[in-house]
This record gives C-alpha cells, structure tokens and sequence, in this order.
C-alpha cells in the first residue's frame, strides 16, 4: 500500500513538472511573439513615445521644455530620470528597451505569484507564474508598453516589491513613493498603507513623492509649473482628454458631452467617492490576508481618478483577477474571465457596433476598473465557499456504442446551468472571433479572393449541371415574380438566421441545462468546421457571378465594376459560402427540436425552419445547393464531434430537478449554521 502510494505521489509530481514546462514554453513563446512585432516593425513606427522622449530630436536630448509639445506625458520627474539615456546609441536603446522591459514583465508575474493569498496548493504555486507572466504578455497594458516604448510596467513593479518583496516599512513607503514620483495617483497607496497599520511606511511614501517632486521642480523649475500648474498634474497631455484611450473618469464625462465647471465639479466629487471607497474596501480585503486583491483594487481606484490613464497604465485591472467571485463552483470562473478578456481583447469584439452600445463600449475597461474598485462582491477568506463553492452535479455517464467513447472523459456533462454572464460573454467573444476569421478566409477583404472565388463558384456550378440539380437561376427568377414569396423568402433570410438559434439556445438554458450543454458544444464544433471551410474554399454565391443572370433580392443590385461589389463587404466576407451556416445552423435547430421536443407536432415545426431556410437562401441567390449540403455535413460533424468528445447526450430532466434542490440546500446550510442557537 506504501509503494502504491508513493507510486501515485510520483506519477502526480511528474504531471505537474510536464505542465509546468508546457506552461513556461507557452510563455516564452508569447514573449518571443512580442519580441518579434515590436523589432519587426519599421523604425519610426515602433518604440514611438520612446523615440519621442529619446531619440535624436527627442524633447529628452533638445534644449527646452519637456512639454513644448504634448508627447511626453511623463512628470518632471520622471523626465530628470530618463535624461541620462539620451546618450545612448537609438537602436541600441530599442533593443535595450525592449528586453528590459521583457524582464520586468517576467519579475511583475513572478512577484504576484508569490504574492496569492496563503494557503496556497503545491500545484498553484508552481503553476500560478508562469500563467500570470502568459497573461501579462497577452495583456493589451503589456503591449502597448512594449510597442509605444512606455514606462507604465515600472509603477507597478515598484508597488509590488515593495508591498511583497522588501522587508521594513521604510524601504516599501520608499518604493512606492518612488512609483508616486512617476504616476502621481499612485499616491493613494500612501492611504492604504496608514489604515493597513503601516503608518511609517505611509510618511516615507509621503515624503519621498514630495521629495522627487522638488527635486524636479529645482532642476527643471518651468517644465515642473507646466505639468502641476498649467497643465494640472499633466491633464491634457498626450492628447486629448475625451480620446477613447483615456479610460478615466474624466474622459468619461467629456465624452457624455459634460464639460467646463460642471464637469470638473462631477469628476472632483465622484473621484473622492472612488477613492474613499475603495480605499475602504482594499483596506478590508487586506485584513483579511488578501494583499494582492488591496493592492489592485487600490490600483483600480487610482485608474479612475486620474485625469488620465492611458491604455498602458491600465495594468492594476489585471491584477484583480485574484478575487474571488460567487458561491457556485460554476460561477467562480466568471469574474476572472471577464478580466482576461477585457484586459487581453479589443473593446469591438465584446460588444457589438451598435449606437446605443457606444458609451458602454468606449469605456469598458474604465466601468471594470470602478466595478473591481467600488461593487465586486468579492469572497472573504472567512467564507465557506472561498475554498470550497458549491460543488456542480454531473449526470451520470451515458454508455456508448464505442469503447474509446468519450475521449474527454473529464468533459463530463454539468446538471446545472452554466453562469449566464459568462455565457453571453464567451457567445459574443466567439462570434466576434468567428467574423474575423471569415473575413480574413479571402485576405481582408472581398477584392483578395475574388478571382478563386469565381473560379470555384464555376467549379459548383459544373458539378450541380453534372448532378441535374442547378436550379439556382430557375428558383431564383420564378420567386422573383411573385411579389409576396419573394418579400416573404427576404424577410425570412435576414431575419430568422440568428433569431431561431438564439431562442432554441435560451430555451435549453432555461428549461434544460443538460440539452443546454449538449447542443452548444455541437453548435460550437460544426461553426469552426465551418470556419475550416471558408477559409480552405472561398466560393462566390449565385449573386455575385456576373454571368450567371441570378438577382440579389435581398442586397441589390451589385455593381461588378468596383473591385469590392455588394452592400456588405465592410462587414463581412461575401465568399464565405461554402458551407452555408444559414442553412447549417437552421438545420442544428431542427434537429435538436426534433430530439427534444415533447410533442410531435413541435418536432414537426422544427423541422420545417431548415426547410424554410433552404428554400430561402437559394431563391434570393445566396447560397448554391451544394452550400446547403456542405452545411448538413458540418452540423452532422458537429454533433459527431461532441458525441465523441463528451459521449451520449444526458437524459436527465428529473436528476437535474433534484440537483438543484441539492444545490439549494447546500447554498443555505453556511446560513443555518450561523444562525444556529449556541450551547
């Protein structure tokens, strides 16, 4: 039994060396990348704000103010700092720059690893750095940092050594009041080390701010009036204060059209009620023995009362990933994702080009930094579901016809329902991801594969005359005859290709999480095979064959002259049609109504969307025939797919009924305990 035991403890050991190499491997790849864009690019468009600082007539090396322009953004201490590497050689110093900030990227993850609240498990402790330096590397902050030439990483770093690497109060207060000297707002820490019980180190931090700051004020006395004064702690520079990059509560209200006394009244009043509050919160969670999560929403709080804060110095979002949101083991993962994907993804792709979406949209990581700061309900190390959420129930494995089925037998299939804000946000990530794809399948644009696309939209067109199926010019000229077929089969077109998905995906959720899961993986599997498709055959619809004669019911006509014809070509791929997802993903529909419809004339509805669909996409001349059937072949992947991955779909509906009564039960008995009468 011993050597059994130690036979396991081993085998674990060397699965987590095994992932642990995998995962620095995948780091390094990710610095390599950044490496890679940044010296790839030409000079004079990469390192820019550095080149701007220190290059040959950089406002650094030339006689004069460091604000006779708006490019440096820095304070005058931080210019007094950077004036020694004016000697140095320029592409020495991009070189230089760039790995040096490289390395500071890489000590940034290692201290915040080291930096999670204790206890901590082996296999997190020996996994937690290399995924925080991958996620740093994949951050926008990072990025920009690395592409613009910033010094945004340096606060950050000086922050976190000096609250988790240095001992003494003095050397942390010395730190971050170094920080403070370079990003003003990072003065606020001074406040969370005063109410942590670290008051000497708050007077170092206090004292040190003010003594770089009058340090620069005597060596560069009107460039320190300009950035304090004039410019009112550098309000202003770098740009405009109601541009897109400045996620700070100030470019919020310029951009809500708030301005003059109004404007500086509102940002004065809600930047102290931010700051109290989540210096308040950030204290709390520091007693708790969660410094890492003080520090960032500390962090948070300073992004949004700054004047400005450009896209390079937003990295304390990041750093909340730490917390801990939510009772249910299926909600834990949301607030973290949500993190990752606003701090690793362009604002565009989360939220769709919609007017009435742009203010949510053009300050998203503004809203995530004032929600980690100020209303995150996140856990205390005193909860019982900080270590331990309640748990998900899983239905019991299905058998199968095959013996190596399921694959994945860790994909096993969730009784409850998934958290709904993280499903919205990975469906429209997904999408958006998923448009992407489809557009680059031609090059980016229309006009790149217009000549293959011909070509193989001729090579459909002789297979179906082979077949004696080419009834697209026939279909397509007798419904446009007939005024109301024709406005039904445009109306049904452009209306129910995500309507029906949608509901049949909100319907299983709501009513039945295990079919839920099981069709969205499908959905999921037969969309990518798709995307395989578009990109490997970029195929022409009947409408855009200019010999063909077939008319464009539902876009217009389309002028062949211009090398990028139809309505649109700025919003999507016009040759991705092979196979046809109209028809591909009305037929998911019909199938999963059919299997899991209760009454045979709602199995019967279902299966007539397809039909509808079919008949729709060929008659308005958007789809060949044989689209439709590479569309059943990647649906039928789909679901083969998720049936060889995850095994048989669960029927399930009364032991989920159960689980959740379970799960309702467990929710409640931390609340009876504390409730409970004591002896």
């Amino acid at each position: 039994m011993a050597n059994a035991e130690h036979s396991g403890a081993t085998e674990i050991q060397a699965r987590l060396r095994v992932a642990r190499l995998a995962l620095w491997l995948v780091a390094a790849v990710l610095a390599l990348r950044e490496v890679a864009v940044v010296l790839s690019t030409p000079r004079g468009e990469r390192l820019t704000d550095l080149e701007t600082w220190v290059g040959p007539d950089g406002v650094l090396h030339v006689k004069g103010s460091l604000y006779d322009s708006t490019q440096f953004t820095g304070t005058p201490f931080g210019g007094l700092v950077l004036k020694p590497l004016t000697r140095a050689a320029e592409q020495a110093l991009g070189w230089g720059w760039t790995f040096g900030t490289l390395l500071l990227v890489v000590a940034l993850g290692l201290v915040a690893a080291r930096a999670l609240p204790q206890p901590v498990g082996r296999r997190t402790s020996l996994l937690a750095a290399p995924v925080a330096i991958s996620l740093l590397m994949l951050s926008l902050p990072v990025r920009n940092t690395l592409y613009l030439g910033q010094t945004s990483i340096i606060p950050v770093l000086l922050v976190l050594v000096a609250c988790f690497a240095v001992r003494g109060e003095r050397v942390s207060g010395l730190l971050v009041g170094l920080a403070a000297a370079l990003q003003p707002t990072v003065l606020l820490f001074a406040a969370l080390l005063w109410f942590t019980g670290r008051r000497r180190g708050a007077l170092t931090t206090v004292a040190t701010f003010a003594a770089g700051t009058a340090l620069a004020w005597a060596a560069l006395p009107h460039d320190s009036y300009t950035y304090w004064v004039h410019h009112i702690a550098g309000t202003g520079l770098g740009g405009p204060a109601d541009d897109l990059a400045n996620q700070s509560l100030h470019g919020l209200l310029l951009r809500l059209g708030v301005s003059g006394p109004l404007e500086i009244s509102l940002f004065l009043a809600l930047g102290a009620a931010v700051a109290a509050l989540g210096v308040r919160r950030a204290v709390r969670y520091a007693r708790d023995g969660q410094l890492l999560l003080a520090v960032a929403i500390t962090g948070c709080a300073a992004i949004a009362v700054s004047p400005t804060t450009w896209q390079h110095q937003l990295l304390w979002v990041l750093l909340a990933v730490v917390g801990r949101v939510g009772k249910r083991a299926s909600d834990r993962y949301v607030w973290p994702v949500a993190v990752i994907v606003v701090m690793t993804l362009p604002t565009t792709m989360l939220l769709p080009h919609i007017s009435a979406l742009y203010p949510l949209r053009n300050n998203l990581v503004l809203l995530a930094a004032l929600a980690a700061a100020t209303v995150i309900p996140f856990l205390s190390r005193t909860s019982p579901y900080y270590r331990a959420p309640i748990p998900a129930q899983f239905a019991p494995a299905a058998p199968a016809r095959f013996r190596r089925v399921p694959l994945l037998p860790f994909l096993r299939r969730v009784l409850t329902r998934p958290n709904l804000l993280l499903e919205l946000l990975l469906l429209r990530v997904t999408y958006a991801a998923y448009q992407q794809v489809r557009l680059a399948a031609t090059g980016g644009s229309n006009s790149a594969g217009r000549a293959t696309a011909e070509k193989h939209g001729q090579q459909v067109l002789d297979l179906e005359r082979l077949l004696h199926i080419d009834i697209e010019h026939w279909a397509n000229h007798a419904v446009v005859k007939v005024d109301w077929l024709r406005n039904f089969f445009d109306f049904y077109y452009e209306s129910f290709h995500f309507v029906v998905p949608l509901s049949v995906l909100a319907v299983l959720y709501w009513r039945r999480p295990v079919d839920y899961r099981w069709a969205r993986a499908s959905l999921g599997f037969a969309t990518l095979l798709a995307l395989v498709g578009f990109w490997l055959y970029p195929l022409a619809p009947p409408r855009l064959m200019p010999a063909l004669g077939v008319i464009d019911t539902v876009h217009g006509v389309q002028d062949f002259s211009k090398p990028d014809y139809g309505t649109l070509t700025a919003l999507t791929n016009q040759y991705a049609a092979m196979p046809s997802l109209h028809f591909g993903w009305s037929l998911w529909c019909g199938v999963v109504i059919a299997v899991i419809a209760p009454r045979w004339w709602m199995k019967g509805l279902g299966l007539l969307h397809p039909l509808f669909t079919v008949s729709a996409i060929v008659a308005t001349g958007n789809h060949w025939v044989l689209d439709a059937v590479g569309g059943a072949v990647v649906v039928a992947g789909g679901f083969g797919l998720s049936y060889l991955f995850q095994g048989p779909r669960g029927r399930m509906t009364a032991v989920v009924a159960e689980a959740e009564a379970e799960a309702a039960d467990q929710e409640r008995a931390p609340a009876r305990r504390d409730t409970a009468p004591r002896p």
